[in-house]
């Protein structure tokens, strides 16, 4: 056969790299769908409680290593990238997570109303193909308002407040009771996707490559 004719070597991508999701959040699950990338789910089953750090933003990122490290070492997330996240409320130096109860969540508000407080989320990602790891942790200031007792008690019989660090939320009804933020609105959300694009990029993957 005439070279001249043969067809040309195919320049088109290989196949999207698997990404794995350590974290049961849907709030994390849209973030990353709304970025055009597709994340399996696998919950790390990590106990929290277990780690502990000096600092509330390293605290993060050693849960969010905790739970990328768990997902990871199965035989199911095999070859996949792995995302572990996990978020903190700094207050007065202490790391706020999601409140015990009813009643420390109604606490937990009436101390922060009027008040700034810096959410702290740690990222790790695995590359589990190349046995390799980065991780970061992102901080955003949160400038709290000033609900009523009556609009702080209506918040938490909703029980929104008991399922997230810090006891609010700025994709749920404690939006209205958030004045304003100073970095990355994601990151109080529970993954900043630029810092995840800056993370990848330490992997030598381009988060474009991800898109589904």
């Amino acid at each position: 056969m005439n070279d001249a004719t043969a067809p040309a070597p195919s320049s088109r991508p290989g196949p999207a790299r698997r990404l794995v999701l350590a974290s049961r959040s849907p709030a994390r699950l849209a973030l990353l769908r709304q970025a055009g990338l597709a994340p399996e789910v696998m919950v790390s089953g990590v106990d929290e409680e277990s780690v502990s750090a000096p600092v509330p933003g390293e605290l993060a990122r050693l849960l969010a290593e905790a739970k990328a490290e768990a997902v990871a070492a199965r035989p199911e997330a095999a070859g996949a990238l792995v995302v572990g996240c996990d978020s903190v409320l700094e207050l007065d130096g202490q790391a706020l997570g999601k409140p015990a109860d009813a009643e420390e969540a109604t606490a937990r508000w009436k101390a922060m109303r009027g008040r700034s407080g810096v959410l702290e989320t740690g990222h790790c990602v695995i590359d589990t193909a190349r046995g390799r790891r980065v991780s970061a942790t992102g901080s955003t200031t949160v400038r709290f308002g000033e609900p009523t007792d009556s609009e702080i008690a209506a918040y938490v019989a909703t029980g929104e407040p008991l399922e997230v660090a810090g006891a609010f939320t700025l994709d749920g009804r404690a939006a209205p009771f958030i004045d304003s933020v100073d970095g990355d609105p994601g990151n109080v959300i529970g993954l900043s996707l630029p810092l995840l694009r800056r993370l990848l990029a330490g992997l030598d993957v381009r988060i474009t490559d991800l898109w589904r």
